[in-house]
Order: structure tokens, then C-alpha cells, then sequence
């Protein structure tokens, strides 16, 4: 089983695929950093030097890599992930999709530090943080809701989404 986690910058996909793999006993790993890996230069540099199309094409060819990968797994992708180069359909067929649906209240307030928004690119060019966000979850939200299970909380636990996973049937190894 391969459990990705979809949304907006912020939305804690990191942190809570973190706590997933953890609980499960799963791999952990986050298409950014397989991103800056396998191109050898962080993700602003690549914005920068090459382009968001080159960052989404090589955004959709880690993620089949990762797709194809045998075994289960938590990824943590890019907030733009999903709406790229078919990738939605790619983690659909791969494994469970879990879109972390969070206010864009709290993902201003979560993005408000320096530091956050100069790591993402798109962010750190976008002006006011709470517009951008606002207009570019409009655009995104058709993917997002495609995903097959939604967490609707502030701050997903392990064990609310873990609890999620029971009563929709999937079947996850024990933790």
C-alpha cells in the first residue's frame, strides 16, 4: 500500500506523512527532497535556473519512479503535484490519495515565517501570502477533490487519519 498526501502549501504533508510512516511502519519520503536529490540543486535554483516547466516535468517523472517503486510507502508531495502532467491519476491508480484540506487562515498563519516562504519558489514571487493562496487553492481544489479520502482538521493526527482509514476499509498493516 502506498499512501500519498495531497494539498496546499502548509497543510502539513510533511509532518503528518512523518507521523503516518511512523505509526504504520512504513518509508517515509517527500517528492521535494527526492526532487532536490535527483537534480542536484534545491527547488528555488531549479525555479530560477530552468523554470517551473522543467520543475513539473521533473516533478511528474520522480513521482512515476517513486509509483512504480514495489512496496509501501508515505509520500508527501508538492502542493502542485496533483495538478500537473496527469500526476492525480498516477497516485490514484498507485495507492490511497489523502488530501489534507486546511483553511487558508491557517495556512497563511503557518506561512508567515521568512524562512517558509522563501523556500517555495511560487510563494516567495506571489505578493500577500493570504491572495495567493486563496486564488491558487481555487485553481488546485478540482485536483484535490479527487483525492479518495479528505482530513477537514486544523492539525491531522496519525490516529484521527489512522481511524479515517478504518471506517473507509483500507487496509493498512497494523501499527
Amino acid at each position: 500500500m502506498k499512501l500519498y498526501l495531497i494539498g496546499m502549501p502548509g497543510s502539513g504533508k510533511t509532518t503528518l506523512g512523518r507521523a503516518l510512516a511512523a505509526h504504520y511502519a512504513l518509508p517515509f519520503l517527500d517528492l521535494d527532497a527526492e526532487i532536490v536529490a535527483r537534480a542536484g540543486q534545491v527547488i528555488p535554483a531549479i525555479f530560477l535556473q530552468h523554470g517551473e516547466a522543467h520543475f513539473r516535468q521533473l516533478e511528474a517523472d520522480v513521482l512515476r519512479e517513486i509509483a512504480a517503486r514495489p512496496g509501501p510507502l508515505v509520500l508527501a508531495t508538492g502542493g502542485g503535484t496533483p495538478c500537473f502532467h496527469n500526476n492525480l491519476a498516477v497516485l490514484n491508480a498507485a495507492g490511497i490519495t489523502l488530501w489534507l484540506d486546511v483553511s487558508v487562515d491557517t495556512l497563511a498563519a503557518r506561512l508567515a515565517a521568512a524562512a517558509e516562504t522563501a523556500s517555495r519558489p511560487l510563494l516567495a514571487t506571489a505578493g500577500p501570502t493570504e491572495a495567493w493562496l486563496r486564488k491558487t487553492l481555487d485553481a488546485r481544489k478540482q485536483f484535490y477533490e479527487q483525492a479518495r479520502l479528505r482530513c477537514t482538521e486544523a492539525a491531522c493526527s496519525a490516529s484521527a487519519v489512522a481511524a479515517q482509514f478504518a471506517t473507509a476499509g483500507v487496509a493498512l498493516p497494523p501499527a
